[in-house]
């Protein structure tokens, strides 16, 4: 298939390029060079006037996530939740996301039926079970409940582990069931209910362990944390991205960008929670933990950009909130050039997959997943938080999902 004359906006050159041929076979972009004169043949796309972007990459999802209350999402049936993510991710791609991370609770099935095309939706990286001690970011439990089924196909973001050695273990179960990364909860968060969002959880030993044990395996860690105590400990013992991070200062992004870290901020789940969280399930406490982060997200992600963090593009919206993934932009462009955003939702996001010259770029031999905007994002890119109204074609592993 081939797109005639279109603008191409080469995200790595920061600039806007006129009249270009792309065309791709199967999953793989065969051309991407300047048009020539001959005439539109059969089946060719007509691009004058429309602007080829590639796909975006959202690297902090919880496609099994069902609403904002995590600990009644672990009552459903595995196949309930099933169903709910196979929704999930068809309307993922529809909004312009043809690869996602997920941060807890998918696990290599659901990227395997993917990858088969037996399910339409993004590419999809997943961890499984995200790590957490007891009484950590993944205990969901209630302070009154004590029981918890650590049965790997329950469904929830994450399993309770304590001790090195039981970190180690985790981490190898992780990696036999085909998780692409190791999730560790580092720090509090907003919807766990007994810790505070600014608490260090496991002890260096734990996460010298998961580290150790996830590089032996080929795989990275990737650290929930808010606070710079947190962030610093996790960067020195080598764990790959911070999630989040609202709380870091600038020594800790400087520290981040000494050692190469990856931040993967998440600021739209912080105004829709802020906005809808009772409505979409949030409890009562943890709107109350939700007041001290809110608000920092948008200044983390200026601090960590003066500091030369790699930031990717996060949303970490759970159930229906999902529908307001797109608003990520119009966020990031408060704090950031057009530009550095979709670098953030492309290139970096490539780079932090392992995707890099593959994903995030439009380039013979790269995947076939591109975007025809009918607007320049690059000009101002919070047009791509109205993809209905944006995206004129969505083309996902060679293969048109709209338009």
């Amino acid at each position: 298939m081939r797109i005639r004359h279109v603008s191409l906006v080469d995200v790595a050159a920061r600039r806007t390029v006129p009249d270009q041929l792309v065309a791709w076979d199967g999953d793989v972009l065969t051309t991407v060079a300047p048009d020539d004169d001959a005439p539109l043949e059969a089946g060719d796309v007509d691009g004058r006037g429309l602007f080829a972007l590639p796909g975006l990459i959202d690297c902090h999802v919880h496609v099994t996530s069902l609403s904002a209350d995590e600990w009644a999402d672990s009552g459903h049936p595995a196949s309930y939740v099933a169903a709910h993510a196979t929704r999930a991710l068809a309307a993922m791609v529809r909004r312009g996301f043809t690869t996602a991370r997920d941060a807890g609770g998918a696990d290599a099935g659901l990227a395997r039926a993917l990858d088969e095309g037996v399910l339409t939706g993004p590419r999809l990286q997943t961890c499984g079970k995200a790590l957490s001690q007891t009484g950590g970011h993944a205990d969901l439990r209630p302070r009154g409940r004590e029981q918890w089924d650590p049965h790997p196909d329950v469904p929830g973001i994450g399993r309770i582990v304590d001790g090195a050695d039981d970190v180690a273990r985790a981490v190898r179960e992780q990696g036999r069931r085909g998780a692409s990364f190791v999730k560790l909860m580092l720090s509090g968060g907003v919807t766990s209910p007994a810790d505070s969002v600014d608490g260090v959880q496991f002890s260096e030993a734990e996460i010298r362990a998961a580290v150790e044990e996830a590089d032996r395996l080929g795989l990275y860690c990737a650290g929930h944390a808010y606070a710079g105590a947190a962030v610093q400990r996790a960067v020195r013992l080598g764990v790959r991205t911070i999630e989040h991070g609202n709380l870091i200062e600038a020594a800790d992004a400087e520290l981040m960008a000494a050692a190469g870290t990856y931040l993967v901020p998440t600021l739209s789940a912080y105004a829709v929670l802020a906005e809808r969280g009772p409505e979409f399930g949030l409890p009562a406490d943890s709107m109350a933990k939700l007041a001290a982060v809110a608000d920092r997200g948008a200044e983390a992600v200026r601090t960590a950009a003066a500091a030369g963090v790699r930031i990717a593009l996060g949303t970490d919206l759970l159930g229906p909130m999902a529908a307001e993934q797109n608003r990520e932009f119009t966020l990031r462009a408060a704090v950031q050039d057009s530009w550095d955003v979709l670098a953030s939702a492309t290139l970096v996001g490539a780079d932090l997959l392992g995707a890099t010259g593959r994903l995030g770029v439009l380039a013979p031999g790269a995947g076939a997943d591109l975007l025809l905007c009918r607007t320049d994002p690059s000009l101002d890119v919070r047009v791509l938080s109205r993809p209905e109204e944006t995206l004129a074609m969505v083309v996902s592993r060679g293969q048109v999902v709209v338009g």
